[in-house]
């Protein structure tokens, strides 16, 4: 595998190099009524390189005023970027006719795009053409929001003020998820995550009752919403501790969890960006010499869990 780029490992400010992408399009109605027309809107992810943070804005359509306001918006709040990347856009080729359009503006901007970008000394680049490698960063961003986003909207028709709150939350699920230990303290608990370097601490979301259970036809609107958010919540909580449990080929003995690792337990009905983090207290092994269960500390107490319940963070700092 060779060398990580030069972005990915400088020192920085969050954003200051990032990766753009977009998903969509979404049926979105400017109010919640039933006799107003839906408008095709796009969601613009933008991913940090250097922290993994991201940031999502709705881009009301495929203009070139519209993209530079979503930029706008996005700078006021994260501080403006040095250098942008985005997909070289062959993929769109033979795709929707929306996501081509897209496409070929940000290939080619015009001339309100152009005098934008210079005037602002913001470099654009762009991944190499059918080397999706380059941009597997963002891509990964795209497909955490959009997988999830469709299974559980189906392509329901929403007001703009529904799909504002939904990619909120979404951007705060994704920005909690645990990165790598603070410290290497036992008794320590903490952990990094991206909600670090953009407001200096953990991004928590409001406790809320349980309504995942409960029909539609006895929700408000807003109940509506808040299910939604829980529901994918809930898919990419338990997609995201599945990729910490991968498995390779068994090709030669190794055992990743040790007494002091800092873990991530699999719990049900978790609220949205609630994660049980652990240190392994002992292990216990099997009668053929193999971890099966171990005792871990967490805040409430100790728990006992098989090991398929629990996941190891990607890095440990005693390693």
């Amino acid at each position: 595998m060779g060398n990580l780029p030069a972005e990915r490992i400088t020192p920085t400010y969050p954003f200051n190099v990032c990766g753009v992408d977009f998903i969509g399009p979404f049926l979105v109605k400017p109010v919640a009524q039933r006799r107003i027309t839906a408008r095709k809107m796009y969601v613009a992810i933008f991913v940090c390189f250097v922290t993994k943070a991201m940031h999502f804005e709705l881009v009301t359509d495929l203009t070139s005023e519209a993209f530079i306001a979503c930029l706008k918006r996005f700078f006021a709040r994260r501080g403006k970027s040095n250098i942008v990347y985005s997909d070289n856009a062959t993929k769109f080729v033979g795709a929707q006719s929306e996501l081509k359009r897209l496409s070929d503006m940000l290939k080619k901007p015009d001339e309100n795009l152009s005098a934008y970008l210079a005037s602002e000394e913001i470099k654009w680049k762009f991944s190499p053409p059918r080397f999706p490698n380059f941009g597997r960063l963002y891509e990964a961003g795209v497909k955490s929001f959009k997988y999830h986003f469709r299974r559980v909207m189906k392509n329901t028709k929403v007001s703009i003020e529904k799909i504002l709150t939904i990619i909120s939350q979404i951007e705060g699920i994704l920005n909690s998820r645990p990165l790598t230990p603070l410290s290497c303290d036992p008794t320590e608990l903490s952990v990094l995550s991206a909600g670090h370097f953009l407001i200096g601490r953990p991004i928590k979301s409001v406790v809320e009752p349980e309504i995942i259970d409960t029909p539609d036809n006895r929700l408000s609107r807003w109940q509506i919403t808040t299910k939604v958010v829980k529901f994918i919540w809930k898919r990419w909580h338990r997609d995201y501790l599945n990729h910490l449990q991968q498995c390779s080929k068994w090709q030669f003995e190794k055992n990743d969890l040790k007494i002091g690792s800092l873990v991530l337990l699999q719990e049900d009905n978790l609220p949205p960006c609630k994660c049980v983090i652990g240190r392994v207290k002992d292990v216990i092994p099997g009668s053929d010499g193999k971890i099966r269960v171990a005792n871990v500390q967490t805040q409430s107490g100790l728990h006992r869990r098989g090991i398929s319940k629990i996941c190891v963070l990607p890095m440990n700092n005693n390693e």
